[in-house]
């Protein structure tokens, strides 16, 4: 019974707000959105313990009976696994706390009510998404998180840019849901169910390796997955969702939206497995976009477009480990990349707050002196994004990367984009760290610490989480051993296999030492970035734009391409087809009408003889009816 109030804590807490938003103070609001969250987190817990100790590692509570599609009924069932708790572990308990600051954060907004109402309802959908235990209900949260986000990232719509940063973010994704839309078709056309447990059983019985229809299927789940978590080539809207509130930022990066992709391909592993190819496209899609992002990183100007590529480029190393066969890895850097990414964003939120809302690295600036407290905490954020020995990103990243030279739909190559990945992180990283919190203050306004305590706890507990995350890696490991087991028939797994030989010993070094090369990289070549001495000025470090950088600034001019090959000619073609049929019937009709309107018009003359005379011939023309 716990298992069933999980989605409806924060869904009774979004009724209550919507409705009695105005009527209810600051404080109110805070304790009903808030609590909601935390009820389900703490009820996440309960539910995880519970299924720790039942032998097939499986809760189902059936709700209700929802419809029928021909033989095939569709219940409202909430079903949680190994997989599943992972992820309500994440989404409730690091939405908990994201909740929590936000309530600090939001405090002074005038329509903090609907705020809270909205991150409520992202939440909904995200149980939704990941409890549900049929594609309808899947989808349905699949499509909740979509309109969350666009509802979050426009919140503030009065500004012209981030009302457009939202529609981006809406339209791109709608792209890769449409792909995943036809897929959930094709797998009801060809397998006559929609429970996603007993869809994969009959996929494995129905079809052998290499199928058209697993190929297809896994193509169109993939592209589902590359728009939702902002994967090649859909990656263009993550970097504008930083318009909207910070809270929101550290919601969609760490608890729900950008991770779904990533669920979805290890929730429908047992299609994936069917068809090597589209792994190898997975692992692929994911090492690129990990190197676009890492590249585009270092070129920002804004510290949450820096955050917004790291995320890209580490839900790249999610998709390596998923295309690679890696799906505990790759689940587990999900879990991790969750406790820093949401520390880093929601530090970032504080040091906005303490820059009067100033985000430009090149405008901060010796912060280590004026804010000691986030200065250690965005630290210790960075040293687990970069992946240092001891901290949750390295046991997680660690893992993804030992687990791809090995595999045939990764391979050497890939392994290469990972180490590369790896450098570049630690650069970008460091240049963040020195242009905002070393070298001489250039900030425009006095910086302001005076952040309360609801702000400050949830980031103590995330850095917390950031350095001992690793320590579940034997709980995340065993949870999932009962989920991804490879259920391809030996006879066909022994011909397509993942592992194709083992990996030499000194790849496991190269990982380790790679970050360090970064940072002492960075420590020269970004040197004037972290210079203290008074004898220079505030002019001297600054960013300095040229085609090259301007270029990674750009996001590789993927916007620009997209805008000249798609939109242009899409507009063009739009205003040639003004004027087609439909149009002219459409004309024709609003013609008739005008006409009809004009001559009624006309008839009111204000002269009784006129009066008289239309209602003799209106008299005489109804009975002529009647009598013929």
């Amino acid at each position: 019974m716990i298992l069933s109030w999980l989605p409806f804590y924060p869904l009774i807490s979004f009724f209550i707000l919507i409705i009695f938003g105005k009527r209810l103070s600051w404080l109110m609001a805070t304790i009903v959105s808030v609590g909601a969250v935390t009820l389900s987190a703490l009820s996440s817990f309960i539910v995880i313990q519970q299924l720790a100790q039942i032998d097939n590692h499986i809760i189902t509570v059936q709700l209700w009976q929802w419809f029928s599609l021909g033989t095939a009924q569709v219940n409202f069932t909430l079903y949680l696994d190994g997989l599943s708790a992972v992820m309500i572990s994440v989404v409730t308990g690091i939405g908990a706390l994201i909740h929590l600051y936000a309530a600090g954060y939001m405090k002074e907004d005038e329509n903090f009510s609907r705020f809270m109402a909205y991150m409520n309802l992202f939440i909904v959908a995200m149980l939704l998404l990941v409890l549900g235990d049929n594609l309808v209900l899947l989808y349905l949260g699949w499509e909740g998180v979509g309109l969350c986000s666009f509802l979050l990232i426009g919140f503030w719509y009065q500004d012209p840019a981030n009302a457009m940063a939202a529609k981006k973010a809406f339209i791109v994704t709608r792209i890769g849901d449409t792909a995943m839309a036809i897929a959930l078709f094709m797998l009801f056309s060809t397998l006559g169910d929609l429970n996603i447990a007993n869809i994969t059983e009959l996929a494995q019985q129905q079809w052998l390796v290499g199928d058209d229809k697993a190929y297809w299927i896994a193509l169109l789940l993939l592209g589902g997955a590359v728009g939702k978590s902002a994967q090649l080539p859909l990656q263009t809207w993550l970097p504008d969702a930083m318009a909207g509130p910070t809270p929101v930022s550290a919601l969609i990066h760490a608890a729900t939206m950008v991770t779904a992709g990533v669920y979805l391909i290890a929730r429908m592993h047992g299609i994936f497995l069917l068809s090597p190819e589209v792994m190898s496209y997975v692992a692929w899609i994911g090492g690129l976009t990990l190197l676009l992002a890492g590249f585009a990183a270092l070129a920002q100007t804004d510290i949450k477009r820096v955050l917004a590529y790291s995320t890209m480029s580490q839900i790249g190393y999610m998709m390596l480990a998923l295309g690679a066969g890696a799906w505990s890895e790759g689940v587990f850097h999900l879990m991790t990349h969750a406790f820093f990414k949401a520390l880093l964003f929601l530090t970032a939120g504080s040091i906005i707050l303490a820059l009067h809302h100033q985000q430009n690295l090149f405008k901060m600036g010796g912060l280590a002196r004026k804010l000691p407290i986030e200065t250690s905490l965005f630290a210790i954020g960075l040293i687990a994004l970069i992946a240092l020995p001891g901290t949750s990103g390295f046991y997680s990243k660690e893992a993804i990367i030992d687990s791809l030279w090995s595999s045939s739909t990764a391979g050497a190559a890939l392994w290469w984009c990972a180490i590369l990945g790896a450098f570049l992180t630690s650069v970008y990283s460091c240049r963040l760290f020195f242009l905002a919190f070393l070298g001489e203050s250039r900030s425009e306004h006095q910086v302001k610490d005076d952040f309360s305590a609801i702000m400050r706890w949830p980031l103590f507990l995330l850095a917390l989480l950031a350095l001992l995350g690793g320590l579940f890696a034997n709980m995340v490991e065993i949870n999932l051993s009962n989920v991804f087991v490879d259920s391809v028939s030996s006879a066909q797994a022994s011909s397509h296999s993942l592992v194709t030989e083992s990996s030499p010993h000194w790849l496991h070094y190269v990982a380790i030492v790679t970050p360090f090369i970064g940072i002492v990289f960075s420590w020269f070549y970004f040197a004037d970035y972290r210079q203290t001495s008074h004898s220079k000025t505030n002019h001297e470090v600054q960013y300095t734009a040229n085609n090259f950088s301007d270029f990674f600034l750009n996001g590789l001019g993927f916007d620009a391409l997209y805008q000249r090959l798609i939109v242009n000619p899409y507009c063009f073609l739009a205003k040639l087809n003004r004027r087609d049929i439909f149009d002219q019937i459409i004309m024709s009709s609003r013609w008739y009408v005008d006409l009809w309107r004009e001559a009624l018009v006309a008839s009111q003359t204000g002269s009784l003889r006129w009066y008289a005379a239309t209602l003799g011939v209106a008299v005489v023309f109804l009975l002529g009816v009647v009598l013929l």
